[in-house]
């Protein structure tokens, strides 16, 4: 009798940790499922808190996860050895102390320049020692430092210019897992401004969402045509917030788009873009919009 009580006892206590075990992945699913709910309002941090620290480096998504952004947004350049890289411009001129196309480069000579003491000297107000010296992360470092703690939203640049850019890309997201089952849509989602780019990758993988980027300069509505051509692989749109008014928001809207607007960071212009049913916005400046969530 005392050996079956105990029995029961220990039953009991695996029952309870198994549904403790299997409410918390699920409140974790629910979590990442409403990252593409259609009335979630995202946060992205453009190249990271870029408004308070280097832009694309490890510090700068870090202090966006500190701060609740729902993403760190990774631009991604390739260096001559085929290495995938964090970088917004296709030379090293402006974010390092260094110059030179990426594409030019290998690894190893991006790896020697600092691309952190620029930003101090820019913004003295908030400089940090610590700032100087830093590297240019690879897009393997990123997923080694974060795993799948972070929300990420990838940028494919110059991708006509780097090839298999995108196998590259998908590459990583297996070997990190990040393309798990397990892992709800939203954990990862890629976007282009090169509409190619993107049905390639649609076309190996495609249950990843994407984003289509419409350059500034398509100042018109695109047509309903358009949008359903987007709407063929991609799950949204990336807009300037200066194009993005209430018309065209709702155009998109109705095509079945998620609207992401670029780049606010002024809370009155991103409420703004909220009441107009936009669903995120791309922001250097986490700290200015974090009342919106």
């Amino acid at each position: 009798m005392i050996i079956l009580k105990k029995l029961l006892i220990i039953l009991v206590i695996v029952m309870i940790c198994a549904a403790i075990y299997i409410l918390g992945n699920a409140g974790k699913n629910d979590q990442q499922s409403a990252l593409l709910d259609e009335d979630a309002f995202l946060l992205i941090a453009h190249r990271g808190a870029s408004a308070i620290a280097p832009e694309h480096t490890l510090a700068s998504y870090q202090l966006a996860m500190d701060m609740g952004a729902d993403f760190i947004e990774i631009d991604l350049q390739m260096t001559k050895d085929g290495v995938l890289v964090a970088l917004h411009d296709d030379t090293m001129d402006r974010t390092t102390d260094g110059s030179g196309k990426v594409a030019e480069m290998d690894l190893a000579d991006i790896k020697k320049l600092d691309a952190g003491a620029w930003f101090n000297a820019e913004k003295p107000d908030r400089a940090k020692d610590e700032y100087v010296g830093i590297q240019v992360p690879t897009l393997e470092e990123i997923f080694t430092a974060f795993g799948d703690s972070a929300n990420y939203y990838i940028e494919t640049k110059q991708p006509a210019e780097s090839e298999e850019m995108e196998e590259k890309l998908l590459e990583l997201l297996d070997q990190f897992e990040l393309l798990d089952e397990s892992l709800s849509k939203g954990k990862v989602i890629i976007q282009s401004f090169s509409s190619e780019s993107l049905k390639t990758i649609h076309e190996l993988a495609d249950d990843i969402p994407l984003i289509q980027l419409i350059d500034d300069s398509e100042q018109v509505i695109p047509s309903p045509e358009t949008f359903e051509l987007y709407r063929e692989y991609a799950v949204g749109i990336g807009v300037s917030h200066r194009e993005a008014d209430e018309a065209y928001i709702a155009a998109a809207r109705e095509a079945g788009l998620l609207v992401h607007p670029f780049v606010v960071d002024k809370l009155a212009v991103g409420k703004k873009l909220k009441s107009r049913g936009a669903t995120g916005i791309f922001t250097n400046d986490i700290e200015a919009v974090s009342s919106l969530k």
